[in-house]
């Protein structure tokens, strides 16, 4: 469902690069975000707020209206996922959090979600998968794209992105039972 800005953007088909910049964040910001951090970027955030940083010199060439800019910004976030992990290759490793010097007494659900709050989270679960069933699952699942983007981010055919996807969800499936203790 689309905020209303971007309903808006959508009905009066615009050609407003502000209008469509805001709808484009207020839709699709918080899904950069959770790909970014599924794919274990340091900072989801900062670069979060590259990608929409990065897109909006583009948006007058855009073509495609929302639905171009959603393409385009998680063509993007893609990229600054490989730039990511690239520049983590050249760096030192970071110290492991302390649990004993966090002052918090409630994790919030963000932490529970992402397994830093007791139980198994996304983040272990994606842990256990390959590097391709992870990209897959962040593209299609998190980021909520179609099977035409992930394709097109992924550099691969759309049946090969579905039989990837699939894939990916059984090992996904065991690598759950495995840690349950259920299989």
């Amino acid at each position: 469902m689309l905020d209303p800005l971007a309903e808006e953007y959508v009905q009066t088909d615009a050609e407003d690069p502000a209008l469509l910049f805001t709808a484009a964040y207020n839709s699709f910001s918080g899904q950069v975000l959770g790909y970014l951090r599924a794919r274990g970027v340091h900072d989801p955030e900062a670069v979060t707020q590259d990608v929409f940083l990065a897109l909006y010199p583009k948006i007058p060439s855009l073509q495609g209206g929302l639905q171009g800019a959603k393409s385009l910004l998680f063509s993007i976030a893609h990229a600054r996922l490989v730039d990511h992990y690239r520049k983590r290759e050249r760096e030192p490793a970071f110290s492991p959090f302390d649990p004993g010097q966090d002052e918090r007494r409630t994790p919030s659900a963000e932490a529970q979600a992402f397994g830093h709050g007791g139980g198994l989270g996304v983040t272990e679960l994606l842990d256990g998968l390959r590097d391709d069933y992870r990209e897959v699952l962040a593209l299609r699942v998190v980021a909520d794209l179609s099977l035409e983007e992930t394709a097109t981010i992924m550099g691969k055919t759309q049946g090969a992105v579905k039989q990837l996807q699939r894939r990916a969800l059984l090992a996904l499936r065991e690598c759950a039972q495995q840690r349950n203790g259920t299989s």
